[in-house]
């Protein structure tokens, strides 16, 4: 093609969606991607056994069937092959001593089955979520909106007419609460903490940060209304969809383009260089869906502003993420009824177990009792895995960047702290234990399993620092206004014609593809 309008640098969620929106508006545009396939956190592969599909990464895409971008794209990718598959019952939890709660897509009936667990616990729940719908306006226009803009003025604005001005700062305050506060001061069951305490973990926040309580709703409200879908087939579907759909509207993608530093004319950004020599111009924009680090240190080099490369050093990323996938013989037999159809269980003793693992993490230990998060893809979706076999996909949103020790004292810790193979194992080994415990049968049922480190997620995707999966820390201070830098305006950078893009900014994390949503409306 001759020199695109814009490059796009990365192909993860934001940077598939804003291709394809510009796309749409008649753009030409080029995403360079350095690995040899696109998707960032998205991808599908036979990782244990031949005819077991699991997603590596990325699985449950609540976020994006719920997002603007998907509103607007959508029907296009459908026409291309996409497909969701859904279940009645998309989380829940389950204890160590059995106790575990079950939650629905219908909200009489998760009003019933809380208040029988605590009477009066599901009538609260009724108004947590009913909170988030009555606020709704608010809440996702500040969530998902472009912030340094007239219309969130105007939002603010009106709302601040509508409450009064401090009306509007007493919502906002609230809404600061941090997870543990909430939790505790609203339930009275373990149980119905313990259901909602383990989702601040994927966010990127603790139980103690703050506004971990305000997004736990956020995420109550998002799994009732639309349940936790899966892709059918594996997460590489959404990726062959996009792929189509950018490819017709002109666009072109290459893979195995590592873009080695950006050029720049007259302070402006105008093109990339590649890894290989290879120079590509820009008529109008270079868009990076990177972190800041790649951003600011590795692609501009000395030509990066002072400002930028100091804010960098101090921007954070948050904990690492540990995965293992199962290749299972049959259907696990949990001891819970209603467990076998969940699409998201949580493995916890509570919301102090997850403050706990979650602090000990955080200090750069082996939790002892690490949160566990399986995901049961075969009960969503069949054709991920042979007929009467099944598939798990576990998530351990606690796992230290750089270990300093164990929490349990079992475990030795590598001198230089960085994660080996036979920590790996060792570590899915406590995991899995914890797993076992709650199924009856268990380790005569698998087939194969296949673990990965945080150093192993970032080998596979080099803005996965340490393993962190968000971004960067979520916490509020690295939010907002403040995503990546408290000097950042939108997507802007300090350079003209380059733009910033991906988890570490606004609006964070997830696979809703916000910010490149975002910065297409915008160019």
């Amino acid at each position: 093609m001759n020199a695109p309008d814009h490059i796009i640098v990365g192909s993860g969620i934001n940077a598939l969606v804003c291709a394809a929106m510009l796309g749409g508006k008649g753009a030409k545009v080029l995403v360079l991607e350095r690995n040899d396939r696109i998707g960032g956190c998205m991808r599908t592969e036979e990782i244990t056994a031949p005819g077991f599909i699991h997603d590596v990464m990325a699985t449950t895409f609540v976020l994006f069937i719920t997002s603007p971008a998907f509103a607007a794209l959508g029907a296009d990718l459908a026409r291309h092959g996409l497909e969701f598959c859904h279940t009645g019952t998309p989380t829940g939890v389950l204890r160590p001593d059995g106790s575990h709660a079950v939650l629905s897509t219908d909200r009489a009936a998760n009003v019933t089955s809380l208040n029988a667990i605590a009477a009066g616990d599901g009538d609260r729940h009724a108004d947590d979520v009913g909170g988030i719908e009555r606020n709704a306006g608010l809440l996702f226009g500040l969530l998902g909106g472009s912030l340094w803009s007239y219309p969130t003025a105007r939002l603010l604005a009106g709302d601040a007419w509508r409450r009064g001005p401090r009306g509007l700062a007493a919502f906002l305050g609230e809404a600061l609460a941090p997870a543990r506060g909430w939790l505790e001061s609203t339930y009275q069951s373990e149980t119905i903490r313990a259901l909602w305490a383990p989702w601040v973990l994927h966010a990127g926040l603790g139980p103690e940060d703050a506004f971990s309580g305000q997004i736990a709703k956020v995420i109550a409200f998002a799994l009732e209304a639309a349940g936790a879908p899966i892709v059918k087939g594996g997460a590489k579907n959404l990726l062959s969809a996009f792929e189509a759909l950018i490819t017709e509207r002109r666009g072109v993608i290459s893979t195995e383009a590592d873009v080695a530093s950006i050029i720049l004319t007259g302070g402006r950004a105008t093109g990339v260089r590649l890894a290989s020599g290879e120079t590509v111009n820009a008529k109008k924009s270079v868009i990076c869906s990177v972190t800041p680090t790649q951003l600011y240190g590795r692609l501009l080099g000395a030509d990066a502003l002072k400002t930028d490369v100091e804010a960098t050093q101090k921007y954070r990323y948050g904990k690492g993420n540990f995965q293992i996938h199962y290749a299972l013989d049959k259907p696990p037999a949990w001891r819970g009824e209603g467990l076998d159809k969940v699409a998201l269980l949580h493995l916890t003793p509570g919301l102090d177990g997850v403050s706990k693992a979650c602090n000990e993490a955080a200090r750069g230990m082996l939790p002892e009792v690490p949160t566990i998060c399986v995901g049961q893809p075969h009960a969503l979706d069949p054709s991920r895995c042979p007929q009467g076999k099944a598939i798990l996909w576990l998530q351990l949103p606690e796992a230290p960047r750089h270990i300093k020790g164990d929490a349990a004292g079992k475990l030795g810790t590598p001198a230089d702290g960085q994660w080996t193979e036979a920590l790996r194992e060792a570590y899915a080994d406590r995991a899995e234990a914890i797993l076992a415990s709650h199924i009856d049968g268990f380790k005569d049922s698998v087939i194969a399993r296949r673990a990965y480190s945080p150093a192993d997620l970032e080998a596979m995707n080099i803005n996965l620092v340490g393993g962190d999966p968000y971004g960067g820390s979520s916490t509020i201070d690295q939010s907002f206004l403040w995503r990546p830098f408290k000097t950042s305006r939108n997507h802007q950078t300090g350079i003209k014609g380059l733009y910033h893009i991906g988890a570490s900014t606004h609006p964070g994390a997830g696979l809703g593809g916000g910010s490149g949503f975002l910065l297409a409306g915008r160019l």
